[in-house]
């Protein structure tokens, strides 16, 4: 076969290597499991036995990788070892046999009864050009056992990748992280309005999170209904306060007002494009819906309900009658579970009741972690 059309094959198949776990990567949510990606990019494409994606932690003067091929999690100073050189220098290197280098540091392979040959170490960069980490591919797998001018090349495009992919991540969950606290604080001025304390949305929020585990909820997605959920009655800030302080029963026409405070909250974040505020949007309208049609705003019955609003209405209900309330004392646990017996089918969905009353150990212990008054 011609040489041309040996390269174009090789160019092909790396080309299809880089692309699968491009979409595999940029799609990752679990900083380990993204590193294990790139880990393993980085040994496809060099064909090295192990391949480990290093993070430097400058303010600490550390080097750390959440895992690689035959290591868990190692914690070194960013001046140790080879990787260590790479990271303060800069500069790439092409290592025939780690041994022979006085800069090699054995204590990994001492500890774990391995030996390192060749190794490639590699620099990869943010978008300003820091040093961030380092990619470092073992022991290449030919007959030579030594790396190539070659893998170095395909080892920098893997290194290119992971900085770009590791800054994206970093910077993805500190959005995520400033929306979740953004999130509660609205939460906990929605319930500071009606005299509440801050730990109703966190009790709320962690109902929430057990009962969507509970009913068959992927986590991933529990995890942002649970990071929404402060905001269901964010509505509240709108309703004055004549009648969300009021001690007594509302009249009708006041009750006509308090129940738009579903509303107000879902016209708050329906027009965002976050994801989280999107099902805040959602929690904020539906809880208050019932089972047999007779909630509000809308009266849905049933499973027409997003589950969302369903699950918050059980998490809701349970932390309120169990709160003191400018209208009401709190119930004690048996009058409140004979209430939520006695609506199952009608306020709540029935199969939502049971996971709840099966597992009330386990609810009663989120109250208790987070109790009124508390310095939690």
């Amino acid at each position: 076969m011609p040489t041309s059309k040996i390269a174009r094959l090789e160019s092909d198949r790396l080309l299809a290597v880089i692309f699968e776990y491009m979409t595999k990567i940029t799609v990752e949510t679990d900083i380990e499991k993204m590193v294990m990606n790139l880990a393993d990019l980085g040994k496809e494409l060099v064909s090295a036995d192990r391949c480990t994606v290093w993070l430097h932690e400058q303010s600490e003067k550390l080097l750390w990788t959440v895992g690689g091929h035959g290591v868990q999690k190692i914690t070194i100073p960013d001046d140790s070892g080879l990787v260590g050189y790479t990271v303060r220098t800069g500069k790439e290197l092409n290592i025939e046999d780690a041994y022979c280098d006085s800069r090699f540091n054995r204590t990994i392979d001492e500890e774990t009864g391995y030996r390192t040959d060749s190794v490639l170490c590699i620099p990869f960069h943010n978008a300003e050009g820091s040093i961030i980490g380092a990619f470092q591919a073992i022991n290449k797998l030919t007959e030579t056992k030594i790396f190539t001018d070659h893998d170095l090349e395909l080892l920098k495009i893997a290194s290119n990748f992971a900085g770009k992919s590791l800054e994206a991540f970093i910077l993805r969950n500190e959005l995520v992280e400033t929306q979740k606290e953004i999130i509660t604080t609205m939460g906990e001025i929605g319930e500071s309005r009606s005299q509440e304390t801050g730990f109703h949305v966190k009790r709320v929020a962690k109902y929430s999170y057990l009962l969507a585990c509970l009913s068959g909820i992927p986590e991933s997605e529990a995890l942002k209904f649970k990071y929404a959920s402060p905001m269901h009655d964010i509505g509240k800030v709108a309703i004055p306060d004549s009648i969300l302080l009021k001690p007594g029963k509302l009249t009708e026409d006041e009750f006509v007002l308090m129940k738009q405070h579903t509303t107000i909250g879902h016209n708050v974040f329906k027009k965002s494009k976050r994801e989280l505020l999107q099902i805040a949007s959602i929690i904020a309208n539906e809880h208050h819906e019932r089972w047999d049609g007779n909630g509000y705003p809308k009266g849905k019955k049933g499973e027409d309900i997003h589950i969302y609003g369903r699950i918050t209405a059980v998490a809701d209900v349970f932390d309120a009658l169990g709160s003191d309330r400018v209208y009401k004392k709190a119930w004690p646990l048996e009058k409140i579970t004979t209430y939520m017996a006695e609506e199952r089918g009608k306020q709540f969905d029935p199969r939502l009741v049971d996971l709840f009353l099966d597992n009330l150990d386990q609810f009663i212990a989120i109250r208790d972690e987070f109790i009124d008054g508390s310095d939690v």
